[in-house]
């Protein structure tokens, strides 16, 4: 038997016969067997490997990384706030909602960089979704504003208006069923 089988197996009687260390109790000190070939050490960092949920170093349990609730708001405030948007009747709603996703975007991507929360990359795309609708929307009241004002334009949208309600006939008569 070698010296490492031996203060192996001495550690694991040591451990079972109630020896354990002060401070600590003996399902503490006892570690699941791990498979190994002869000659290979036994080291802490194998038995927490091989243990689910334990560090390698740190010996604590890993919480699970969650993705960011201020991610995941912006990334639907940023798909509807461009949906809105492309629809122009809802545009000014879009607007509003495409600066919450903007703001939201940028939180979710400062809470990303926290340990143990992920949706870097959700914050990222709702955060550009959410610019896209931003500049969509200040584009279309520009360009509505703009055009209103333009007294020429109005005009020609009275004429043509107009034209379109002179081609309707006067009086259209519905079959009855």
């Amino acid at each position: 038997m070698t010296a490492h089988e031996t203060g192996r197996s001495a550690g694991t009687a040591q451990s079972t016969a109630g020896g354990s260390p002060p401070g600590t109790s003996a399902s503490q000190t006892t570690m699941p067997s791990v498979p190994q070939t002869a000659g290979e050490p036994v080291s802490s960092v194998d038995t927490a490997l091989s243990r689910p949920g334990i560090g390698a170093h740190s010996g604590r349990e890993i919480a699970p990384a969650h993705t960011s609730a201020a991610a995941g708001f912006a990334l639907a405030l940023g798909v509807a706030a461009l949906l809105m948007v492309l629809t122009v009747v809802l545009s000014p709603v879009g607007l509003v909602a495409a600066a919450v996703g903007v703001v939201l975007g940028i939180v979710g991507l400062r809470m990303a960089r926290k340990p143990g929360v992920t949706g870097r990359t959700v914050a990222l795309v709702g955060l550009v979704l959410s610019a896209i609708a931003l500049l969509m929307s200040i584009a279309f009241a520009i360009g509505i504003t703009t055009f209103l004002n333009d007294r020429g334009a109005v005009d020609r949208l009275q004429e043509q208006v107009q034209n379109v309600r002179d081609r309707l006939p006067d009086r259209v008569e519905l079959p009855r069923p």
